[in-house]
């Protein structure tokens, strides 16, 4: 069971997961190797899964980001999977209930990077694309 500790580094980690323990520490007033057990049990809980970087794509020439939502018209839907696994334009790709299959953001730097990957997607389904005007949050 978690408590509000718990809550807290979680919070703490999620908004930076490069943040020293001892930092972590001072903020939730524990010790620092407190902090570590504590992360450590989470990772075991497989609450805390893996650390990650959020990269700024446009800084990388990645300045169009979209949405595409696939409508499958095949049954293979593991190929599908593979095809987005092998493809370095889609950021995050989540099988979805209500209209569509898939849903997809992808980054990329051009118009006809976009297409080739739009025509690429023809292959399992069609599709609809939203693009990003800003972001938010």
């Amino acid at each position: 069971m978690l408590d509000n500790t718990d809550l807290e580094i979680i919070s703490l980690l999620k908004r930076n997961s490069r943040m020293q323990w001892r930092e972590i520490g001072e903020k939730v007033h524990m010790t620092g190797q407190a902090v570590a057990n504590r992360i450590k049990k989470l990772e075991e809980l497989g609450i805390i899964n893996g650390y990650t970087i959020y990269v700024n794509e446009s800084k990388l020439g990645k300045s169009i980001i979209s949405y595409i939502t696939v409508f499958m018209k095949t049954t293979d839907h593991k190929s599908f999977h593979e095809f987005l696994i092998e493809r370095d334009e889609v950021m995050e790709a989540h099988r979805i209930s209500g209209e569509g299959c898939y849903q997809l953001k992808t980054a990329v730097s051009s118009q006809e990077e976009l297409e080739s990957l739009l025509n690429c997607i023809l292959n399992y389904g069609n599709y609809r694309v939203n693009m990003s005007i800003s972001k938010v949050k």
